[in-house]
């Protein structure tokens, strides 16, 4: 199995490695509330890149005698932990910040420098964003955007671009929240901004956690499995009708299914035999996320038994 393409994480961790660094730099020269949720928030995103390449590489190992469907499901779990550390780290703390500062405020020193680096930070993620939203449109092919992000089995594509559409709506409300507050010389409008920067996090977060959460209990793949199913028996006559198909997403690029056909009465089992060998070869060119297929042969009265 070819390794999965990391190139969209590996740029989101960089570029926010390096914005949680000046964005730190920023908080503590300006004592922006607001500042420094977002410093946290991208120090959080760089760990949960770090936790999705983690899961993506235990997601290739091999099967073996403990796992004999691999470990397709690691990436799902750490996703889901991700989803996890963002809800918390992210959005939890930006409230706390937030309600902080309201009850505690502290006059804002040297803005200027606070709004140049969120706009710098503005520019770079949402450079990385696009670049999620390119990939995510090479992917979906024909299928609608949002279609796409509630259906699809890539939750690392997903859980990125979650967290750099967060990151960038929620520099948006940074910004804004520190030139009210400059302008008004109230410090609470920084607090508030802090406030709906998490509010944004932890909506984020719930949305990533139930998509991936469908995935880690064990979902269903994608309908085009089932229909390459049916196209192949189609094209195969001699294999009869397919009664029932079962198929489970294991792991990006990773189904297992299983197929019930009711075979006809004629012809010998050699011929069967055969006929069933090229059937599972064109239902695996059709379908080439197909990596475990297990053809079931019935009888029709068996098969109308149960």
């Amino acid at each position: 199995m070819a390794s999965p393409d990391t190139s969209h994480i590996r740029s989101s961790l960089y570029a926010n490695l390096g914005i949680a660094v000046i964005k730190g730099i920023a908080a503590a020269l300006t004592k922006s509330g607001a500042m420094l949720a977002e410093s946290i928030h991208s120090a959080a995103d760089a760990t949960n890149q770090l936790l999705l390449l983690l899961g993506v590489h235990r997601s290739g190992k091999a099967p073996d005698a403990t796992h004999p469907f691999g470990y397709g499901r690691a990436l799902y779990f750490w996703s889901f932990i991700v989803a996890l550390l963002l809800f918390s780290g992210g959005g939890m703390f930006s409230i706390y910040e937030g309600i902080h500062k309201l009850e505690h405020p502290e006059p804002i020193t040297r803005w200027w420098i606070g709004a140049a680096v969120l706009g710098i930070a503005l520019v770079i993620e949402g450079a990385a964003t696009w670049g999620n939203i390119k990939e995510i449109r090479r992917r979906r092919g024909t299928t609608p955007f949002f279609t796409y992000l509630r259906s699809t089995k890539d939750s690392d594509l997903v859980v990125v671009f979650g967290e750099n559409s967060a990151a960038v709506l929620g520099l948006l409300l940074a910004l804004v929240a520190l030139l009210v507050a400059v302008a008004t010389n109230d410090p609470k409008w920084d607090a508030i901004g802090t406030i709906l920067v998490g509010a944004v996090l932890i909506a984020v977060a719930v949305f990533l956690a139930k998509e991936v959460k469908a995935l880690l209990v064990g979902e269903a793949a994608d309908p085009a499995v089932v229909a390459a199913v049916h196209a192949a028996a189609e094209r195969h006559p001699a294999v009869g009708r397919v009664d029932r198909v079962l198929t489970l997403q294991q792991g990006p690029g990773q189904v297992i299914v299983a197929i019930r056909v009711v075979v006809p009465a004629t012809g010998s089992s050699a011929e069967l035999l055969a006929a069933l060998a090229a059937y599972e070869k064109d239902v695996r060119a059709g379908a080439p996320d197909i990596r475990w297929c297990f053809i079931e042969p019935a009888a029709e009265r068996a098969s109308a038994a149960l």
